[in-house]
């Protein structure tokens, strides 16, 4: 009987009456259950590159195979940072106003333009509200705030003095979800993100006609250091089960960046796995 079934099989391969097993494809033409994302290279100039967030983000572009440059003021970090990734390091203190701005204008010169800016520099500094200076203050927004201002500022004037304007360009400022929900001793950080969010709009607005788009993104707990050390508490209490990670914030910047996505524009995005739409009340 075996041998029957054989000989069947041998007569309809012989035949041309086997059938070809076809494998499926979606209308793009990719297996089922996979995505096809093409990002094409691009120039992206991040601030506060060299560690946690900033390095994750500096990270996702060059494995996107975009040509990336940072600023930080860390230089030890920031040389290893530049060292692993094949990215471009310049050691500047992004609260003087002046280096930043030399900077930017720096990297628009060696690459002819830069297609995204990522603002993710910033400074916490919590400290009780009678401890902290207006020097402390000062410092925070001139950390945290403005230099999405200056950054921006000079990428608009450089695009004007183009006599054709490129169809895309990115402003991704990292906010937080404290810009509306705070703790006691968190008055400058909280101001200053309430500003980023709120630039960020007003910016979106007046580049719009140089095709810039403009968005933030709001991480919640991000840890960027001692992941394994963090409890089981400490995952729990997300509705996600866990702590987020500087990986959770780069792939936003990605996505943001690509270019389908040109129709979010405007908006402050909360990556914090749930928290800020939980309700907590105490027992």
């Amino acid at each position: 009987m075996a041998d029957n079934y054989l000989e069947r099989k041998m007569e309809e391969y012989r035949s041309g009456k086997t059938q070809q097993r076809v494998v499926k494809r979606t209308p793009s033409g990719a297996k089922p259950g996979t995505i096809n994302i093409k990002f094409p290279s691009r120039r992206v100039f991040i601030t506060g590159g060299a560690k946690g967030i900033g390095r994750a983000i500096v990270e996702a572009f060059r494995n996107a195979d975009c040509k990336v440059a940072f600023c930080d003021k860390d230089s030890k970090a920031g040389t290893a940072t530049a060292q692993a990734t094949g990215a471009q390091f310049y050691p500047v203190d992004v609260t003087d106003a002046n280096s930043l701005d030399l900077c930017v204008e720096r990297v628009i010169k060696a690459w002819g333009d830069i297609d995204v800016i990522v603002n993710n520099v910033g400074v916490g500094n919590f400290v009780p509200l009678t401890e902290s200076s207006i020097d402390d203050f000062d410092k925070v927004l001139a950390t945290n705030l403005r230099p999405i201002f200056i950054t921006s500022r000079r990428l608009a004037i450089h695009r004007q003095s183009l006599s054709e304007q490129p169809k895309y360009g990115r402003i991704i400022n990292i906010c937080s979800t404290r810009y509306k929900m705070s703790e006691p001793g968190t008055e400058g950080y909280a101001a200053s993100k309430g500003g980023v969010d709120a630039l960020t709009h007003s910016l979106m607005a007046s580049l719009a006609p140089l095709h810039i788009t403009v968005n933030a993104i709001s991480p919640g707990w991000i840890e960027n250091y001692n992941y394994a050390t963090l409890t089981d508490a400490d995952h729990l209490q997300h509705p996600s089960q866990r702590v987020g990670k500087p990986e959770d914030i780069a792939r936003m910047c990605l996505f943001i960046a690509h270019p389908d996505n040109d129709f979010i524009n405007g908006e402050n995005i909360v990556i914090d796995g749930g928290m800020t739409r939980k309700m907590i009340y105490v027992d």
